[in-house]
């Protein structure tokens, strides 16, 4: 997806994940597409100003121009030119708000299906904050199994990771500044949040780099606990910031740089600010909230860094625990298991039993073992307390192998089933 017309916020790339993937529920067949307007957009209501700020983000899907192009050569190349969405519509039958809306006959059949077009998680995509992370991860997502992203000029990935339109002053832009403000934002936000991990591979022409592809692995675990169903998009916090005297296209320029949880805490200083007017009024709500913003953002950070501190504490002391629990249920195997081998040799005959010990003797002098312990064994045979874990050792070892004393997990689970916690 490569903009031509104008810049793709990360609110509208939201919205239009959103519609695309209650589309592709609703299946091939259907040529326009419909849905409530509470399971697409939460936050507005339909019946406020409010209105009018998704039909800003419809009306841009709608006008937004943008190119389509296949990441890799090995699916066949093709171009197509056409809008994010054909139309869209909002009406209000029997009470409720319903978003109709349709997609140029050119690329439905690419999008809609399925095996083409990844079905992304939804969840995933509520959580992030960039225009990039998304784009991103649309596309490893799309080549997870194959592992890898084709190469592509570093200048083809860049206005599909910003989603704005070429123009002169990105033209300019050096590689390094794009993969600084860019790049490595993109690839820290999808290793965090989603359920693959990326890496970038920078491949070089003579002293430059001259092409991108990333590596994509998926995670044994998702790092989120996320639910099944598909969240709207949140526009709460655009809607209040209207309501505070910021424009919404301010408000989601913000929302893109420090990120929605840093943005709301924004909003609470500046409605305070505005509540108490001390030591003045307030002139300027965009300015004041803008300068707050750093400052939230870091308390953000620093508030997810204690969480990750808190579970990682709480994760090792789970795991030591299961670990003490381990170690108990394998000693009360190996005690069961040497009883077991100590019943094996008492059932020997006293012939066996001594010729058992005179090679269990010859084995502890070429160990140099003790002498009080051999001579324990001449004096008082086997099975005396200082001997008797020699012999266990000494005849498992060679009727059952090295791995005699090494429980299996069945076996430690039998165990752990009639142990305590």
């Amino acid at each position: 997806m490569v903009p031509k017309s104008q810049k793709i916020t990360t609110l509208g790339r939201k919205s239009w994940n959103v519609l695309l993937r209650e589309a592709q529920n609703q299946g091939l067949e259907k040529d326009v597409f419909s849905a409530p307007f509470t399971d697409v957009i939460k936050g507005l209501d339909y019946d406020s100003k409010d209105h009018e700020l998704i039909k800003k983000h419809l009306r841009s899907m709608v006008s937004t121009t943008v190119e389509w192009q296949s990441p890799t050569t090995g699916e066949g190349a093709f171009w197509t030119v056409c809008g994010l969405l054909a139309h869209a519509k909002l009406s209000k039958i029997r009470g409720q708000v319903w978003v109709e809306w349709s997609y140029a006959v050119n690329m439905k059949q690419e999008l809609l299906e399925p095996s083409v077009f990844a079905r992304l998680s939804m969840e995933i995509i509520s959580q992030m904050r960039s225009h990039a992370g998304m784009a991103l991860y649309e596309i490893c997502t799309r080549y997870k199994d194959i592992g890898r992203t084709s190469r592509q000029s570093w200048h083809w990935w860049r206005p599909v990771l910003m989603g704005r339109p070429e123009n002169e002053k990105t033209a300019k832009m050096e590689y390094r500044i794009f993969k600084r403000d860019c790049l490595r934002l993109a690839v820290a936000e999808v290793c965090a949040i989603t359920d693959i991990d990326v890496e970038l591979v920078e491949h070089k022409s003579g002293r430059f780099i001259d092409e991108l592809q990333f590596l994509i692995r998926p995670k044994p675990q998702r790092s989120l606990a996320l639910s099944q169903r598909d969240e709207p998009v949140d526009f709460e916090s655009v809607a209040r910031a209207g309501k505070l005297g910021v424009d919404d296209k301010r408000a989601e320029a913000l929302i893109d740089e420090f990120g929605n949880e840093a943005f709301a805490a924004g909003l609470e200083a500046l409605e305070k600010r505005i509540t108490t007017a001390f030591p003045e009024p307030l002139r300027d709500p965009f300015r004041y909230l803008k300068s707050l913003m750093p400052g939230e953002a870091k308390l953000v950070v620093a508030k997810k860094e204690r969480e990750a501190e808190e579970a990682d504490g709480s994760s090792l002391a789970a795991r030591q625990a299961q670990a003490k629990r381990q170690a108990r249920w394998a000693e009360e195997w190996l005690r069961r298991r040497r009883a077991t081998i100590v019943e094996e040799i008492s059932a020997f005959s006293d012939a066996e039993q001594a010729a058992l010990s005179s090679q269990l003797l010859a084995d502890m002098k070429s160990r140099d073992v003790h002498p009080s312990i051999r001579k324990r064994l001449e004096t008082s045979g086997w099975k005396h307390d200082l001997v008797v874990a020699e012999m266990v050792r000494y005849y498992a070892r060679g009727a059952h192998g090295d791995d005699w004393d090494k429980p299996t997990s069945e076996q430690l689970l039998a165990i752990a089933s009639e142990a305590p916690a």
